[in-house]
C-alpha cells in the first residue's frame, strides 16, 4: 500500500526530527563499543561512511517528492 503525500511529509518530519538522532546514538553506543582504533584508518572511515548512509537506503520512498507541491491538491498547481 502507498502512502499518500500528506502521510509521506508527517513520516519525513518524524524521521528528520525523530529518528535520525536516535540513529545516531545507536550507531554511535555501538561503534564506541568496537575496537575500532585497532584498525587502518582508511577502514575505519568506510565503517563511519557506511554506517553515516546506511539510513538512507531504505527511508528513500518516503523522501522522494515530498519537496514537490501536492500532486493530488488542485488548488497548489500539483501535477
Amino acid at each position: 500500500m502507498a502512502l499518500s503525500y500528506k502521510a509521506r511529509r508527517r513520516w519525513a518530519l518524524f524521521i528528520l526530527l525523530v529518528g535520525i538522532p536516535v540513529y545516531l546514538g545507536v550507531a554511535w553506543g555501538g561503534l564506541s563499543r568496537l575496537s575500532l582504533w585497532q584498525l587502518p584508518v582508511l577502514v575505519e572511515f568506510a565503517i563511519y561512511v557506511i554506517f553515516g548512509v546506511a539510513w538512507v537506503f531504505p527511508l528513500k520512498p518516503i523522501f522522494k517528492g515530498i519537496g514537490q507541491p501536492d500532486p493530488d491538491d488542485p488548488d497548489q498547481g500539483g501535477y
